[in-house]
């Protein structure tokens, strides 16, 4: 069987050296907060007098923040360097290069609607720095399919009392129940049981049972789908907590059960860098400060003659 390609001493190299950078936490902090002036910018250009007046600054400003999206980019490509494969196993990662790489196509960059719901499509990068806000991307994404069939639960009982009231309310409140789509908006509209005194009042006053619809609707509609929808949410958000925790132990085991020759590839490559460095430093120290050790090896020859 052949064995796989090993990474070449250059690019471990260049893995290492853009590794210790896109970890770095300051490094994730000013992407942080490029995203978030970003974000400012396109807020800014929503204002017509600012924009015109400063649209040459707001330009710039533009360009300043996609070139350091892709100095970002590519020192995250660069840490993958001796691994190409593992970058496309985040989903983050392929999120945050098609973002960026978006912004050099020519058929998006000449339609403008596009291009401003690309540039809004990195706002949502602030996931990647936040976790609790990836917790909650991954709630909402799970809790669809309860979505899905809470909604549909809801629509039927919408139609019901929709159908109920049109047949009791359409002659004496045709505004409101004069058809099954005006009752049902309505009804939707009485959900967040703003103007449900208003509708009893009325109600009352084309019969006294009138109040068991509404009482019966409020608490059905208001309360109990309510707290579905919420026990939905949350459900999947205890879901989504303990999938971000199992990938970071499986991350956290990759990392202990590396194989031993990579382990002493990246140490061996690490300890290069470090005698690098410290050559770099000797070479700056003054010639006055390498004669002083020889000097003073003289001075102790002639005493002790």
């Amino acid at each position: 069987m052949n064995q796989p390609t090993q990474a070449g001493p250059g690019r471990r190299r260049l893995a290492v050296h853009c590794r210790r950078i896109a970890e770095d936490p300051s490094f994730g902090m000013a992407v942080f907060v490029v995203i978030l002036l970003n974000a400012g910018l396109m807020g800014a250009e929503t204002y017509s007098g600012l924009a015109d007046a400063h649209r040459q600054v707001l330009q710039l400003a533009e360009n300043g923040c996609l070139t350091l999206f892709t100095l970002e980019m590519l020192l995250r490509l660069g840490a993958y360097a001796d691994r190409p494969k593992a970058f496309f196993r985040d989903p983050w990662n392929i999120f945050d290069l098609l973002i960026v790489a978006s912004a050099f196509l020519p058929f998006l960059r000449e339609n403008t609607t596009v291009l401003r719901l690309l540039r809004l499509a990195r706002v949502l990068r602030t996931a990647r720095f936040l976790p609790h806000l990836r917790i909650l991307l991954l709630a909402v994404g799970r809790s669809l399919p309860g979505t899905a069939s809470f909604l549909f639960v809801g629509a039927l009982v919408l139609y019901v009392y929709a159908m109920v009231g049109w047949v009791c309310f359409a002659q004496s409140d045709p505004g409101h129940y004069g058809s099954i789509g005006r009752a049902m908006l309505t009804l939707f509209l009485l959900t967040t049981l703003d103007g449900l005194t208003d509708a009893v009042r009325a109600g009352l006053e084309i019969s006294r049972f009138s109040i068991v619809y509404y009482a019966s609707y409020a608490l059905l509609a208001s309360f109990v789908l309510v707290n579905v929808l919420i026990g939905v949410v949350l459900n999947s958000l205890d879901e989504a907590r303990e999938m971000e925790e199992a990938e970071a132990r499986a991350r956290e085991r990759a990392a202990n059960d590396m194989d031993p020759a990579d382990e002493v590839r990246e140490r061996i490559v690490a300890a290069r860098l470090a005698l690098d460095d410290l050559e770099a430093s000797l070479s700056l120290i003054p010639a006055t400060a390498k004669a002083l050790p020889d000097r003073e090896q003289e001075r102790q020859l002639e005493s002790a003659r």
